[in-house]
């Protein structure tokens, strides 16, 4: 940027601070409304600000002197000082813009017109029954403490000051196990309990703490300590503290030594990854988050009253780690998915169902169907993907083309979420991808496409053939007489029994490309083959339905009904065609289609029911108004 240009910048009017309530409110302060003189000064230089937690005792007199409200005890309050936010409690205007000019310790009076305390004109606060909001009064206030303020609930019911900082910044929530030095006051300062030499355990979650200190350890990190302020409403009984009905509020000071970090994985409470050792680094921003090469050791246990050990890589493997890339269904799911959230070092333990572990993937000996299993996993270490940065053109297809081939032989295995994970990893980092010439940008496009085409390979496999279709569509927007994207949303619209829209594209691919005739009139042929069987299977469910006489209507839609509730799916035949393959691949994968609804195969023929329906109710109707005319005429 040019140095005009900087001078220029600097000189730009700033972005105005939106005006708040508070802002408005004090407009309204005219002079000699609010007078303050010093009982006792305070300590320090410091003031209050918005944003800061300020703890004061007040007291309300008349101008005679007559205590009409008071906090302390000695003039007939419940000796338990006000807490108030600035900036977020609802305060009367006189102390809104009195008390930011006081300092820790100092006593106040300040004298107030009416309209700067209760008898202000939509004043947030409501006066207490014995005050004369109409005359005017002192305030005397003594600032005991302020500092800044954590809010932790909306309602100011929950408050945190942080006396030392904590390590890190994570901080502990449900279903985590906490430890934490706690001990508890009452507004008025009275001990309830103290804190033990060793630190108080509860499970996250589980309302072991009353709900307020949960709240507020729920905003801490390991090792710092801090004072919660916890008002009634969120008081709740626990094993920790039984609430005395005349409770207001508790000062909780806790010190979070330490917690562990438990993480349900599924939100069932099935899977479930509880971490026995910490790893090194912050989380999860050092976790193996993205497909990586992990190295772990990692015990095998049956979840028996014996807990019998069915693999130990240590013991097992000769002390050799396991090594793997994830990404690529090498590991049962459950263990995956918990090791992505490791550091490195850390141990965890998870407890697995069989869903996730070994019931869809080889089961090692020992290991029944349906068992549930245990696993105590290190992380060892972790190497991400190399980084295109920097990377010239070819460097870059070449890593795109290892992890497409990846994708191909997962596709072969029939694990087509994993395989249309690998080809959208290399889409979305060719976003950053800019060609530099039309050589590259042709290899660029090509590459592009095939990629698309591969996604939309996988999501037909995955009977996700509308997303199957608009991926397609992708290709053919950039090359609209592209003859392989043709064909795949041909068949893609097969799958939808769209018959009419595949038929058209695979016309258009002999149109474009009279070298693609072949498998065009094959693809043709197996229309056709689709449009008959479905036409038979809804011939069968209709038979006898044009048997029927006009005053059998009704009857006949009756019919249908109790047919169709026993329809549920048709058998599709097995399609070895192959042209479904993936480009390059030229390998056909031992997956067969599954089931679709028969509405899906039958719609053509459906629609001529339907018609033949419409024409013969239409025929009953005429002939009835017919009848009502004759015999209102001759009656």
């Amino acid at each position: 940027m040019a140095v005009g240009d900087q001078t220029e910048q600097n000189y730009l009017p700033k972005k105005k601070k939106s005006e708040t309530e508070d802002d408005k409110r004090r407009k309204k302060i005219v002079p000699g409304s609010l007078l303050k003189a010093v009982v006792r000064p305070g300590g320090g230089d410091s003031s209050p600000v918005d944003g800061d937690q300020v703890i004061y005792h007040c007291t309300v007199r008349t101008l005679d002197g007559v205590v009409v409200e008071s906090t302390r005890s000695e003039s007939g309050g419940r000796g338990v000082p006000i807490r108030d936010v600035l900036g977020k409690s609802k305060m009367i205007l006189g102390l809104l813009e009195g008390i930011p000019t006081m300092h820790k310790g100092e006593i106040a009076m300040f004298k107030m017109k009416p309209e700067m305390h209760y008898a202000e004109i939509d004043c947030p606060v409501s006066a207490p029954e014995n005050v004369p909001k109409d005359d005017e009064l002192h305030f005397e206030i003594e600032l005991l403490d302020f500092s800044k303020a954590k809010i932790a609930s909306d309602d100011l019911g929950v408050i945190k000051k942080i006396l030392n900082e904590g390590e890190g910044w994570e901080s502990p929530r449900e279903p985590y196990e906490v430890k934490a030095r706690i001990s508890a006051k009452s507004g008025d300062g009275h001990v309830i309990f103290s804190h033990t030499e060793e630190p108080y355990f509860f499970t996250f979650g589980k309302s072991e703490v009353p709900k307020g200190l949960e709240i507020g350890i729920g905003t801490m990190a390991r090792k710092e300590k801090a004072v919660i302020y916890v008002r009634k409403q969120y008081l709740t009984e626990s094993p920790l503290l039984h609430i005395d009905q005349d409770l207001e509020e508790v000062h909780f000071e806790v010190e979070l030594v330490h917690f562990i970090q438990v993480r349900d994985m599924l939100g069932d409470g099935r899977l479930i990854k509880r971490r026995i050792r910490d790893g090194r680094g912050e989380f999860p921003m050092d976790c193996p988050l993205q497909d990586s090469r992990l190295s772990v050791h990692y015990k095998g246990m049956l979840l028996n009253e014996e807990k019998t050990v069915f693999y130990d890589s240590k013991i097992d493997n000769n002390d050799q780690p396991l090594e793997f890339s994830s990404g690529e269904g090498l590991v049962p799911e459950g263990f995956e998915m918990c090791t992505r959230l490791m550091l490195p070092g850390e141990i965890a333990l998870v407890t697995c169902p069989p869903d996730y572990a070994y019931d869809k993937f080889p089961r090692p000996p020992g290991v029944s169907e349906g068992a549930h299993v245990q696993w105590e996993i290190e992380l060892l270490g972790f190497e991400t993907p190399r980084d295109w940065t920097g990377l010239n053109f070819q460097s870059i297809m070449d890593e795109a083309d290892k992890i497409r081939s990846t994708g191909n032989r997962l596709f072969k295995e029939g694990k087509f979420e994993l395989a249309k994970a690998k080809y959208e990893k290399v889409l979305r980092e060719f976003n950053h991808v800019n060609p530099q010439d039309e050589d590259e940008g042709k290899i660029f496009g090509d590459t592009r496409n095939m990629l698309h085409l591969n996604v939309a390979a996988c999501l037909l496999k995955m009977e996700e053939w509308r997303k199957s279709i608009e991926t397609c569509n992708k290709v053919l927007e950039a090359k609209p007489g592209h003859v392989k994207g043709l064909y795949r949303r041909g068949m893609a619209y097969i799958a939808g029994g769209e018959y009419d829209d595949a038929r058209n594209d695979f016309n258009m691919m002999i149109k474009v490309d009279k070298s693609s005739e072949a498998d065009a009139t094959a693809a043709l042929l197996k229309l056709k083959q689709k449009e008959q069987e479905a036409e038979s299977k809804a011939r069968k469910q209709f038979k006898g339905l044009f048997d029927k006489r006009p005053g059998e209507i009704t009857e006949v839609g009756s019919e249908i009904r109790e047919e169709s509730k026993t329809i549920e799916e048709v058998d599709e035949t097995k399609d070895n065609d192959d042209d479904e393959t993936l480009e390059e691949e030229g390998a056909t994968t031992v997956s067969t289609e599954r089931k679709r609804k028969w509405s899906e195969k039958a719609w053509p023929f459906l629609k001529n029911v339907m018609l033949q329906i419409g024409i013969q109710l239409g025929v009953v109707l005429i002939g009835i108004l017919i009848f009502q005319f004759v015999s209102a005429k001759f009656t």
